[in-house]
């Protein structure tokens, strides 16, 4: 023991970061065992908003990036979010490396380099706010040939679920759930959580009916909020979620089977599979239009041409793009809504304005109430009035 507290404070003597390792090939899964304080170390080229933001909320003090955070391909979102929080982001370091770290050892990062103890065992490039910005601005360059590609994928998918696309064919019914209502649909994603708390005076005016995608089930509890309708693989949301007595949809591959509905069913919920090739977002969107919603409002969906290109929605941006197209002016951003709430009256400005509005009235009823009564009573009430008014 005592070696070991030796051990511990002659490490953070030395310069730099230090913190426990979080090693994960698959960087989707890090986020849930990455705590306040630790070092994640992950293998994502061209690094997403989306696993940048995930990394942010678990408090990680660092990330460690075997391959090039920013490849130039096109200006990918995630370096900024981390290096502008403050993070400490090293890329490039080799695949080596997931090798050499072990998942749970203490480890330390300075200059770009990655020690156990003063032994080097990785380096790498330590990420500036300069450096992501000249990189993103070399990046756009590479956005023709990924648009180029995405319009290839977009036809192949079309040919694909035309009748999907087209004719709503395939989608779960759910009855009157979404009927001439507005639908919030609630994903997980990038500032969903003040979105979510600015929309508070529009659900409790319109009360619309509420769709969590996956783990955007839990962010609604979390809220205070109860969702109508889950789509999600059922291994993502908590199982508080899933018995919260919401209706489930589960994305389902061609052939019909459904990833995770047995985890559903082993909980004593029903589950509705939806065969599609979409992201789950977008099936939340054609589920929503397909029962009758009067107007979509989305929270946690990306809406920039960069987001849209992002890595982490590359697989399925055809699926995006088709799905809005198909909606049209029924989907509305949450960010949207916000502005117009601010730009109306405040609700205390109307009641001071009516407040004003029958002072005046009674001003007026008693003058003509004065006007009608007998010169002596006229007199007294007149000398009250003068009295209270100044």
């Amino acid at each position: 023991m005592r070696l070991s507290g030796a051990l511990t404070r002659q490490q953070e003597k030395l310069p730099g970061l230090v913190g426990t390792a979080r090693v994960e090939r698959r960087s989707g899964e890090l986020p849930r065992r990455v705590r306040a304080g630790d070092i994640a170390v992950i293998d994502q080229t061209d690094l997403d908003r989306r696993t940048a933001e995930a990394l942010l909320a678990t408090g990680a003090a660092a990330v460690v990036n075997v391959a090039p955070s920013i490849s130039g391909r096109y200006p990918n979102l995630g370096p900024e979010v981390l290096v502008s929080a403050g993070v400490v982001l090293v890329d490039g370091v080799g695949r080596d490396v997931l090798h050499r770290i072990k998942d749970g050892s203490r480890v330390r990062v300075h200059g770009g380099t990655v020690f156990a103890g003063e032994r080097a065992i990785a380096e790498g490039n330590e990420q500036t706010a300069d450096d992501v910005a000249d990189q993103l601005v070399e990046a756009k360059a590479g956005m023709a040939a990924q648009l180029e590609a995405f319009s290839a994928n977009t036809i192949e998918f079309l040919r694909r679920e035309r009748a999907l696309l087209l004719d709503g064919i395939g989608v779960p019914l759910l009855g009157e759930t979404f009927q001439d209502r507005h639908v919030l649909v609630v994903a997980a994603d990038f500032g969903h959580v003040d979105d979510l708390r600015r929309l508070r005076r529009y659900i409790a005016e319109y009360r619309p009916a509420l769709l969590g995608v996956e783990s955007g089930a839990d962010v609604l509890r979390e809220a205070g909020y109860t969702p109508d309708v889950i789509i999600a693989d059922p291994t993502v949301p908590g199982p508080e979620a899933l018995r919260c007595g919401a209706a489930v949809v589960v994305p389902a591959h061609s052939d019909g089977h459904a990833p995770g509905i047995e985890r559903v069913r082993d909980l004593g919920v029903e589950a509705t599979p939806f065969v599609a090739s979409g992201n789950p977002e977008d099936l939340a969107l054609l589920l929503a239009d397909a029962n009758g919603a009067e107007l979509v409002v989305t929270v946690g969906f990306q809406a920039t041409l960069g987001e849209f290109l992002d890595r982490g929605r590359s697989g399925s941006n055809p699926s995006t793009f088709l799905t809005r197209l198909r909606l049209g002016g029924k989907v509305v951003d949450a960010a949207s809504l916000i502005a117009l709430q601010r730009s109306r009256t405040p609700v205390s400005t109307v009641v001071l304005l009516v407040a004003a509005v029958f002072v005046v009235l009674l001003v007026a009823g008693l003058g003509a109430a004065l006007l009608d009564m007998p010169a002596g009573a006229g007199a007294v009430f007149g000398g009250i009035f003068a009295g209270l008014v100044p």
